[in-house]
């Protein structure tokens, strides 16, 4: 039922700024809520906040309005006191409130998802409270991404002029199209297009090749011509549109505004839809990520995209090259002003594009002076910075206790199934008893790669794997899990490789369980409410939307099981912090202050090791959980504008289901 909704001021907090007031009191019950924002501001999540008397708040992470409208399904806490809300102080509205009953919401979950419902009826049974609401709320609030259509059609706004500010700008846009004598129609489709926008200060050079046919365009903005031709038209921002390109109405005005002001950007980039098997399908694609641009193919950064005059006039790129080559020049001279319009933008022509060849990364590369080379592995292009000549001395770190099952496995992974000329291994110990563990480290006593700390004190991860770090002597230190089992020899030298480069800060594997599904590919900040591994439980050969698991991209943070560092980036954010996450949280929180100092987290699907998940540790219950709590409500609070927009996820996906679904 729909419920009265007002929304006031609250507090001196400057992000949960507004409490919701309904009638009548939504505790206990679900709560079914669509909003609309600006379609010219950032789709940054909004957050609603539960208070609850005795007890801490709870926090719920709502999808992006990417298309001008979000909406959200979830249950309000019992004995919520108060709901507070993180959203833009203008151009932001709540359009409708209303109030499920659980029976609805299982009746909804039922019709969307029936595989679910047993699922989250068995869980109910267990007294699994919180698996049961989000059980639920996957089958009913969450849609995968083939059902782009539907989701886009039921969130899609038109531009309000008195609601959307669109932003005002001298812009000039020049456009280059490059077309056969027989793709007239499609030409005309883009011209179309082209004429509707809202910026009206843009022009074309239309180039036809193969002969040109009688002239299409009748808009004097448009020049047409046949052989050579000028790159771009004299412009501000300039850029590429294939023929049956359609810009959406506010396309030009969205990217124009990213080269106004005082701090212009040298590329910006939006979201686009292509057609592929007779249907649209989206590309929603990461905030900027340089890795991905230059060997994740044609999809990323894809159309629509615009690049400063001036930024593209210093690139090594010809006209006959075309718009891929120009790309993979930008990518590789390495902008500092990147924008990601995080909108639908466009309707592609192509759905199909293959990927680049290794000649055409490489000779962009070359051009760009990088220090690369290329191989091609499973028909994609990857790019692998070799290591240096010599390579460097690497401490490898495994912090344990016990179970010389899971510690006897990862020893022998590195120091006789590694492929790398230059280790060390540091085992912290902490407080082993196990008369076989004792044993094992006893045969190791003749290897003189091995050191080993004892640590028997109470568990701290993090002041564990300080201690360690302290006491090794490589220039590259790896981070390593005691239930973590090598399964290629290569995977240090990947590693490595990718962690010596200049801004690069955490590097991780590509970690499978023991049922060969994907255990880890990269943390998305927000997932699950705090933090998680996008894409679990999926198969290993999972591309990932743009085909991201295929190559090595950038990501918010990995997980420490498997993480690689320079020690000379560890020591300057100062580690592990051992006093805010001695136990949980310490990896994506280091990940992120790498961030803060200008280094990217990588990951790479070349380095495939097992990981038998937190088996030496277990579940956090009990007091664990409320320790484990006390850590996520850190870090929320310390990186709570990074929970709410995680610049390598769209903010479109959703947080509640560990993939790339729509919420």
């Amino acid at each position: 039922m729909r419920t009265r909704l007002g929304v006031v001021p609250h507090g001196d907090d400057p992000d949960f700024s507004r409490r919701l007031v309904l009638d009548p009191p939504p505790a206990g019950r679900w709560l079914r809520l669509t909003y609309a924002a600006d379609l010219f501001a950032r789709p940054v999540r909004p957050m609603l906040r539960f208070l609850r008397d005795g007890a801490p708040p709870e926090d719920a992470l709502l999808p992006g309005p990417v298309l001008g409208r979000g909406r959200w399904l979830g249950l309000v806490p019992a004995g919520t006191e108060a709901i507070l809300l993180a959203a833009p102080e203008s151009g932001f509205r709540i359009e409708e409130a209303a109030l499920l009953s659980t029976l609805r919401v299982l009746a909804l979950a039922a019709r969307r998802r029936p595989r679910s419902l047993p699922v989250a009826l068995y869980v109910l049974a267990r007294g699994d409270a919180r698996r049961f609401r989000n059980t639920l709320r996957l089958a009913a609030a969450v849609s995968p991404l083939g059902a782009w259509e539907t989701w886009r059609d039921g969130r899609a706004r038109p531009v309000e002029p008195a609601f959307d500010r669109a932003p005002e700008t001298t812009v000039r846009v020049g456009l280059r199209m490059d077309a056969a004598a027989d793709q007239v129609e499609a030409v005309r489709r883009s011209l179309t297009a082209l004429a509707g926008q809202t910026h009206r200060d843009w022009r074309l050079v239309l180039r036809w090749t193969g002969g040109a046919p009688p002239a299409v365009a009748d808009d004097a903005r448009v020049r047409e011509v046949s052989g050579a031709a000028p790159a771009f038209p004299d412009a501000d921002a300039v850029g590429f549109l294939a023929p049956g390109d359609e810009p959406a109405p506010d396309a030009l005005a969205q990217l124009a505004a990213c080269f106004a002001g005082p701090d212009p950007a040298a590329l910006a980039y939006g979201d686009e839809e292509a057609r592929r098997d007779g249907r649209r399908q989206p590309r929603l694609k990461p905030g900027w990520s340089p890795d991905l641009a230059l060997v994740g193919g044609p999809a990323y950064p894809g159309r629509p995209l615009l690049l400063g005059a001036g930024f593209a006039a210093g690139l090594p790129w010809r006209p006959e090259e075309g718009a891929r080559a120009l790309t993979l020049a930008a990518a590789a001279a390495a902008p500092d002003r990147v924008r990601h319009v995080a909108r639908l933008l466009c309707r592609s022509a192509g759905g199909s594009e293959a990927p680049d060849a290794p000649d055409s990364i490489a000779t962009a590369l070359t051009r760009a002076g990088s220090p690369a080379t290329v191989r091609v592995a499973d028909g994609v292009s990857d790019l692998l910075w070799p290591l240096p000549d010599p390579p460097p001395l690497v401490s490898v770190v495994i912090p344990t206790r016990d179970r010389p099952d899971l510690i006897g496995t990862a020893v022998l992974g590195v120091l006789e199934r590694t492929a790398y000329p230059a280790l060390e291994l540091v085992i912290v110990d902490n407080g082993s008893t196990d008369p076989a563990v004792h044993a094992l480290y006893a045969g190791l006593a003749g290897d003189g790669r091995v050191r080993r700390l004892d640590r028997p004190v109470p568990f701290n991860f993090s002041a564990l794997v300080n201690d360690g770090v302290a006491a090794s002597t490589g220039s590259v230190v790896v981070l390593l899990n005691n239930d973590v089992e090598v399964l290629e020899p290569d995977w240090l030298a990947e590693m490595v490789r990718l962690a010596v480069r200049p801004g690069i800060g955490a590097v991780g594997a590509k970690l499978l369980y023991g049922n060969g599904r994907l255990q880890h590919a990269g943390v998305v900040v927000g997932l699950g409410g705090r933090a998680g591994h996008i894409l679990r439980n999926r198969p290993a050969g999972t591309p990932g939307h743009l085909g991201r698991l295929r190559v090595a991209h950038e990501v918010a943070g990995v997980t420490a099981a498997c993480l690689a560092v320079t020690r000379e980036r560890y020591d300057a954010v100062g580690g592990f912090d051992a006093a805010s996450f001695p136990i949980d949280f310490n990896d994506i929180d280091f990940c992120l202050r790498l961030a803060a100092t200008g280094h990217r987290s990588l990951w790479t699907p070349r380095a495939v090791l097992a990981h038998h998940e937190s088996v030496s540790r277990g579940p956090s219950v009990g007091p664990q959980r409320v320790r484990f709590e006390a850590e996520a409500g850190c870090f929320a609070a310390r990186w709570r504008a990074t929970i709410r927009d995680d610049p390598y996820y769209h903010p479109a996906f959703s947080v509640t289901a560990f993939g790339e679904d729509l919420e």
